[in-house]
């Protein structure tokens, strides 16, 4: 039996392996932006429709998503802040949550859990935000821009 000391179980690799999974979301992320950029989905149906419009005809959270993504890619902060306000909010918190993912997986420390009130606040914004999106006297500031 050996008398050196393991590291932990739940200890990530640190350097270039820890970060292959952060790259590959990148790559994959990366990729869908690339798309946004080649196929607009400004045009009527080029990615379908959501759902809940077709089915229940009202906007969702996410509705404008892609346009507001389209925008961002294309430097027009105005026209995604149209489609999708929080989306253009929560895009950069997005991104700053995978740069700390990927430094973390670089230094092999383990990833830690955020706190339980944090997912509350997310869904209660979220759901907020979707309920209020569809008020009309609202829905000219929150709704999705319509398809021109």
């Amino acid at each position: 039996m050996s008398s050196v000391a393991h590291a932990p179980a739940t200890r990530h690799r640190a350097g270039r392996r820890g970060v292959l999974l952060p790259l590959a979301v990148a790559a994959v992320g990366a990729g869908a932006a690339a798309l946004l950029m080649v196929r607009s989905p400004y045009e009527p149906l080029s990615y379908g429709i959501c759902p809940s419009v077709l089915l229940l005809g009202v906007d969702c959270p996410g509705c404008g998503g892609l346009r507001a993504t389209h925008d961002l890619l294309t430097g027009d902060v105005a026209g995604a802040w149209a489609a999708n306000p929080l989306w253009v909010v929560v895009a950069p918190l997005l991104v700053a949550a995978w740069a700390l993912w990927t430094w973390r997986r670089w230094r092999g420390v383990p990833a830690g859990t955020p706190p339980a009130w944090v997912a509350w606040t997310l869904l209660v914004v979220v759901v907020l935000f979707g309920v209020l999106r569809n008020v009309p006297a609202l829905a000219p500031f929150l709704g999705p821009a319509p398809l021109t």
